[in-house]
């Protein structure tokens, strides 16, 4: 009895995927809920487990596929599971013409493990025929990483150009002087063409779709986080021992933007058309950095979550973003969004609107800075932040006073509190 493998059911917010990589060749043995193959979005890669175990019989469509819902993938003969090598002793039993001999580096990279080789990663080394054992991983738990692929093949080609030595002049003759380039020189000059993953090119897209679409408008300010500094040392050590999760300023942030987006609406609204949508809720988007691009997992209904919940939501978010579990349903909606290329060493960036929400905050690197207080010059924790706003909707004064209201909440925490 054979089953049929096919492509699970794309959100309605997803037209299509792109095949990425099978973990399987025909004659293998699979087990029930085993990954076959991953299956790349706009927003995520999903995994299309087996639904039975047995012999996967026959594959139907190849890496680099198109693929839309319901696509038939593969089939699976329900029966007694392979042994190993049993499809390899088959072939050899097999009469026929001999098969061409495969590249031991390409051989290598086909069997690599899924768990350490990014999608993006894995295309590189087939392209290439790298054999991803002989590449240090710099991702989670040793995940190799399409830049680590990259470094690898920039580094592989300088090696000859290093070796080379320059010949010796003939007897008697001296060699003219020449400028030679240092190996390291020529060797930068390599260029590879890798093709933009969806993910990749699904924000380019959505960039200058926004750039294009809305009338950006960036506003600055900077905050003083001496106070929050102040409560984190405080309490840190009863706080990640009572809820399990450590306090960062995230939670701050957020909710000094939820009471902030409270007295600006306009700034947690978005454009339909000729109107203007007002959300009556508080929906925000984290931006989280991973191997495959920038993805914004969506905190819904932040008002409601209390300091713990938004850190323990945005540690989870950010570890299963990072393995490739995030959920399509997790990246959809959000009515405003927070960027922080501060972790990146980013001292002042103007964020671009996340469309079709209407704003963005940009946090940035916090500097001990002087500054004058009450006619003192002391040092303090200092970060600027950024308003990228819709113009169209937002006016100056609404951007400049909800980050006047940002910073007055960081700065007195006591105000998120009481809610003034």
């Amino acid at each position: 009895m054979t089953t049929e493998v096919r492509v699970p059911q794309l959100p309605e917010s997803v037209a299509d995927a792109t095949l990425v990589a099978w973990h399987k060749k025909p004659g293998d043995s699979v087990v029930r809920d085993e990954n076959l193959v991953d299956l790349e979005t706009d927003k995520v890669v999903l995994e299309v487990p087996a639904p039975v175990a047995g012999v996967l019989k026959e594959i139907k469509l190849t890496d680099g596929t198109t693929v839309t819902s319901g696509q038939l993938l593969a089939v699976i003969e329900e029966a007694a599971a392979a042994a190993p090598g049993a499809s390899a002793v088959a072939a050899a039993k097999t009469p026929g013409p001999a098969a061409p001999p495969t590249a031991p580096a390409a051989t290598a990279a086909a069997g690599a493990p899924a768990g350490k080789l990014s999608p993006a990663a894995k295309r590189v080394a087939e392209e290439n025929k790298i054999d991803p054992k002989a590449v240090a991983g710099s991702g989670r738990d040793g995940r190799v990483t399409k830049s680590d692929m990259v470094n690898f093949l920039s580094a592989k080609d300088a090696a000859p150009a290093a070796a080379a030595a320059p010949s010796p002049s003939p007897a008697g003759k001296a060699a003219p002087t020449q400028f030679v380039p240092a190996p390291s020189a020529r060797a930068a000059r390599a260029e590879q063409h890798v093709p933009m993953t969806r993910l990749r090119a699904r924000i380019a897209e959505r960039m200058v779709q926004a750039q294009a679409t809305q009338a950006l408008l960036t506003s600055f300010n900077e905050v003083d986080l001496k106070t929050v500094s102040e409560l984190r040392a405080r309490y840190k050590d009863q706080f990640e021992k009572q809820y399990g999760v450590k306090l960062g300023f995230m939670s701050f942030f957020t909710k000094a933007c939820v009471e902030a987006l409270k007295r600006f609406p306009s700034v947690n609204a978005s454009v339909d058309g000729n109107d203007i949508v007002y959300h009556e809720y508080y929906d925000i988007g984290v931006a989280v950095s991973t191997d495959r691009g920038l993805i914004v997992p969506v905190l819904r209904d932040a008002d409601q979550l209390s300091f713990a919940d938004i850190e323990k939501s945005i540690a989870n978010f950010a570890s299963r973003a990072r393995a490739g579990s995030i959920t399509i349903e997790e990246l959809t909606g959000g009515t405003f969004t927070i960027t922080n290329g501060g972790v990146f060493g980013s001292l002042l960036s103007t964020p671009i609107v996340n469309s079709p929400q209407s704003a963005i905050l940009g946090m940035h690197r916090i500097q001990d800075r002087a500054v004058v207080i009450d006619g003192q010059v002391v040092v303090r924790p200092m970060m600027y932040i950024a308003l990228t706003y819709d113009h169209r909707i937002i006016d100056g004064r609404e951007a400049v006073q909800f980050l006047v209201n940002v910073k007055q909440s960081l700065e007195d925490p006591a105000r998120m509190v009481l809610s003034i």
